[in-house]
């Protein structure tokens, strides 16, 4: 089974939406199921992991509810107040949902790098592995070096890192990011999306090869056990369509045994995300 680890749903709102600014016009609308399930078909993807987009708990029933309509959409990531006092009901809530597999916060969007150290939100990601969510982080390489003793307070919590942790692939500065990555990686609970990368690289004008040296990076890193496929559809349109997301990574993957590349392509995801 080929599984889309990481994509969204949308009803574009240009309030609630505001981080989709000018110069990201062409995904200022609605992105939906209707949207999405021809361009899987396309490319030989049997179902998807949806992600919120929101910080808010109606992000996350809004996702839910399209998973019920679907059943293509096989798990959801949604959003929580993990800081909040009221966290124990609220999981104990979203448990009810068999196909909400975890939560995210954008803490890349927070002015603090360490934000993922401070004693409230750690207190309730404790909480998660309880409920058996799992956990993206979506970070920033500013922020990527709080990663590693962030995990290591929750051994038994299944993590996993989004987008590679956004290298720049435009300033090809790679060496804090790299030495930050290889401490991640380096805790085994923790695994890694490969997505998100042409939306930081040069939009006009990347190439696949602009991503060959932070694949290697992550593959070594990692392992191919723990790195999971996604497209970040529709973010990955500012840059490149469904397709050609897919292509890069089967280009670099291609030379891997059709049994790796299954469990980069599905088999991690199914089992990660208990799909």
């Amino acid at each position: 089974m080929r599984i889309d680890s990481h994509q969204h749903f949308w009803k574009y709102n240009p309030v609630k939406d505001a981080w989709i600014t000018d110069d990201m016009k062409v995904i200022q609308r609605n992105f939906l199921p209707v949207d999405l399930w021809p361009l899987l078909q396309l490319n030989n993807v049997d179902g998807c992991v949806a992600v919120q987009a929101e910080q808010s708990e109606n992000e996350t029933d809004f996702l839910l509810q399209l998973a019920g309509e679907n059943d293509w959409i096989k798990g959801v990531v949604g959003w929580v107040n993990l800081s909040a006092v009221n966290l124990e009901e609220r999981l104990q809530h979203f448990s009810q949902y068999e196909k909400l597999k975890g939560f995210r916060h954008i803490v890349q969007a927070e002015p603090a790098n360490d934000f993922l150290l401070s004693a409230d939100f750690c207190k309730g990601i404790a909480q998660l592995s309880k409920y058996n969510f799992t956990y993206d982080i979506l970070v920033f390489p500013r922020q990527l070096k709080y990663v590693p003793a962030f995990v290591a307070q929750f051994p038994q919590q299944a993590f996993v890192i989004d987008h590679l942790a956004k290298p720049d692939f435009i300033k090809a500065d790679f060496e804090e990011w790299e030495n930050a990555m290889k401490a991640v990686a380096a805790y085994p609970n923790v695994h890694c999306k490969v997505s998100g990368m042409v939306t930081e690289a040069n939009w006009n004008t990347w190439t696949i090869e602009d991503f060959s040296y932070c694949l290697d990076v992550v593959t070594e890193a990692f392992g191919i056990d723990r790195l999971l496929f996604g497209s970040d559809w529709p973010v990955c349109l500012l840059a490149a369509s469904y397709q050609e997301t897919c292509n890069i990574v089967h280009r670099y993957f291609m030379q891997f045994s059709m049994e790796e590349q299954g469990k980069l392509w599905g088999k991690n995801a199914v089992d990660f995300y208990h799909l």
